[in-house]
């Protein structure tokens, strides 16, 4: 049986047949013809964190592959009570078919997966948010854009998930934070020896421009996210200079899409004029995490024997 829980637990061929059967099932949905793919089966969605996306495109995703979802918040189930997580993983996994779950720490999902018996997707967790970069490689496919990723902004679970998709994919993953914003370590040593082998290139910067020149793809996430609400002003001076503007866009290769998983706050990590003038690619973005988790959802229920 296998879970979703980092992309780096993935081969390049295991995520490119996700991302391939996502599209199957994309052109299927656009067709209107909805294959019960996973009919009658139970999706266990449990946030410790709030989602408009995440809770809307699992939910539909299941309903559409002929299943039921099933909102659980923390404060819902005895997990938000003290109930040890692999207690809750042991009861929740013997009467669902899968687990998605949006939690404050990795290690919850780590916990959850090793006592369950049905796969567990990660829906986003502190360290890690995969199902978005499954979403944003298929909006690169849609827009035919190039390899070459420019990611501007804090070093989080998003610039952690780039790192992963980079360098199982072979892309070229450019970085630029502000000094004491880098991505993890560990999980830096841990994409640059994946690049060894799948040929990635890998590159940490301060610099903006430097970053955003000739990239296909910019990206950026917010600067403030849940929980840090008490660093905003202290963040807000640290990332000047960091917003993805119509000057730094104009860097970027020729027909460069950028993209952008939100909320966005505009004004802070990308302008106005930038949002509203790749607003479709943004959105093709959100909706394609309907469509990305959807292959996802299939993928793993065809390998729960191996």
């Amino acid at each position: 049986m296998r879970h979703f829980l980092t992309l780096n637990d993935f081969g390049k061929d295991e995520i490119l047949e996700m991302i391939n059967l996502a599209r199957e099932i994309k052109k299927e949905a656009k067709a209107r013809d909805f294959k019960p793919y996973l009919k009658d089966q139970k999706l266990a969605m449990i946030f410790e964190k709030s989602s408009t996306r995440t809770r809307v495109s699992f939910d539909v995703g299941m309903n559409e592959l002929g299943g039921h979802a099933l909102f659980l918040s923390s404060s819902d189930i005895q997990i938000g009570r003290g109930e040890p997580i692999k207690d809750t993983a042991r009861v929740i996994s013997r009467m669902c078919d899968l687990v998605m779950a949006r939690v404050n720490r990795h290690e919850t999902l780590e916990e959850f997966a090793k006592f369950s018996r049905v796969p567990v997707i990660n829906g986003l967790s502190d360290k890690f948010h995969p199902v978005q970069l499954m979403a944003d490689y298929l909006t690169m496919l849609e827009f035919d854009a190039g390899g070459c990723v420019a990611y501007v902004g804090d070093g989080n679970n998003i610039a952690h998930s780039w790192l992963m998709l980079a360098s199982k994919l072979g892309l070229e993953l450019r970085i630029a934070t502000p000094a004491g914003y880098e991505p993890d370590g560990e999980i830096l040593n841990l994409a640059m020896k994946n690049a060894q082998i799948s040929g990635a290139k890998i590159y940490l910067t301060h610099d903006v421009k430097e970053a955003v020149s000739g990239a296909n793809v910019v990206t950026t996430d917010t600067w403030v996210s849940m929980g840090q609400e008490a660093e905003k002003e202290k963040r807000l001076k640290d990332f000047a200079g960091f917003c993805v503007d119509e000057n730094l866009m104009k860097l970027a290769a020729p027909h460069a899409i950028f993209l952008h998983c939100l909320p966005a706050y505009r004004g802070y990590e990308v302008s106005e004029a930038v949002f509203e003038a790749h607003a479709d690619e943004i959105f093709a973005e959100a909706e394609n995490r309907l469509h990305a988790q959807k292959g996802v959802m299939v993928w793993l229920d065809r390998h729960r024997n191996g």
